[in-house]
């Protein structure tokens, strides 16, 4: 007769630790977090290390641990079987050195356990120091698994010695919205950046406000990351650099989870994405898209939604701006490029299907 307390010994019953930008009350990893979560297989369960841990308990029903706790996360990872790096760009040294050897130490500490280490979706670099470089050269030499959200990561992962396959965003997952927004809104998912700085801001308002008053539309401003974005609007409305047509027709619309902001968008007339998750959950909504890239992934995904972009590293002009938006306005994301997406993170599914009990 087995030991009815036999299952605490066996590994198969340890929790799972999902590794990620979580409960930091942004909307992106909020829905990365919800896809690796329904794709886990089944019989997994997962402990995930969160900021906010009560609002990521209590959104997703999961066991979590305090992310920005060394300490909580190395007990959480002793007690459990595998470490999953869940989406995101963890490795890279833009953020800091400091934070590039804090997820070093975790792959280090899971592989000196016996524990696979997966890196699930994730993006690559930067890698700005040529001592990044090395030290993620010998953590990928040491991984179980990997998919990667975007072929130049998956290229920079290749010249570091690591050949995996790429794919889509794992947002792209998600289940899908159905456009009805003919004639709807303007939706703004703009972020700060030091791209944009005082009077560099003016042409992309200038071409909203144009834009808004010639078809008279409203502007929702839609925060995806509510420490960063939430008081956009009203900076630059303090800073003298909205027109007062655009502040008439101007309000800040709040949602908490992906699936509300896919709706939001589904009743858009154009969304405006600077947020890579932005752009697609606005493209799962089959809405119509714009970008302004401050970041090479936000370009990437773009290009491959065939939207029109603009690098917000090069001077911009209100007249071809408006020209562009005007030609976006009312075009719904076709249904055959959305497919595409889907299709193509799809192997994010098959790498989880490896830790299956």
């Amino acid at each position: 007769m087995a030991d009815p307390d036999s299952r605490q010994h066996d590994p198969d019953q340890r929790p799972v630790l999902l590794c990620g930008y979580y409960g930091e009350h942004n909307l992106g990893d909020d829905a990365l977090l919800e896809a690796l979560l329904a794709l886990l297989p089944a019989g997994i369960q997962p402990l995930v290390t969160a900021h906010d841990q009560e609002q990521v308990r209590r959104r997703f029903g999961v066991a979590t641990l305090q992310r920005r706790s060394l300490s909580s996360v190395l007990g959480g990872l002793r007690a459990s079987r595998a470490l999953v790096f869940g989406g995101g760009s963890l490795l890279q040294d833009s953020t800091s050195f400091r934070s590039l050897l804090y997820y070093a130490l975790l792959i280090a500490s899971a592989r000196l356990q016996g524990k696979p280490v997966l890196l699930w979706a994730q993006g690559l670099g930067p890698l700005r120091r040529r001592r990044s470089r090395l030290l993620v050269r010998s953590l990928l030499a040491s991984v179980s698994g990997c998919t990667w959200r975007d072929p130049d990561s998956a290229a920079l992962a290749f010249r570091l010695g690591l050949q995996a396959p790429a794919g889509a965003d794992a947002v792209w997952s998600l289940p899908p919205g159905r456009w009805h927004g003919c004639g709807g809104p303007i939706v703004l998912c703009w972020r700060p950046t030091p791209l944009l700085q005082g009077q560099a801001w003016r042409p992309y308002l200038e071409a909203v406000e144009l834009l808004a008053e010639q078809q008279d539309r409203e502007v929702i401003w839609l925060p995806f990351h509510g420490a960063q974005d939430r008081s956009l609007l009203q900076r630059l409305s303090a800073e003298g650099l909205l027109g007062e047509p655009l502040q008439r027709r101007s309000r800040v619309v709040e949602v908490e989870r992906p699936e509300e902001a896919i709706g939001l968008f589904a009743s858009a007339g154009l969304v405006l994405a600077m947020r890579l998750h932005a752009l697609i959950l606005a493209g799962l909504a089959g809405a119509p898209l714009a970008a302004l890239s401050y970041d090479p992934k936000v370009q990437a995904c773009a290009a491959g939604l065939d939207c029109p972009w603009v690098d917000l590293s090069d001077p911009a002009e209100a007249g071809n701006l408006l020209t562009s938006w005007q030609r976006s306005l009312d075009q719904p994301t076709p249904a055959a490029v959305i497919a595409a997406q889907r299709d193509s993170a799809r192997v994010h599914a098959e790498l989880l299907r490896t830790l299956a009990p």
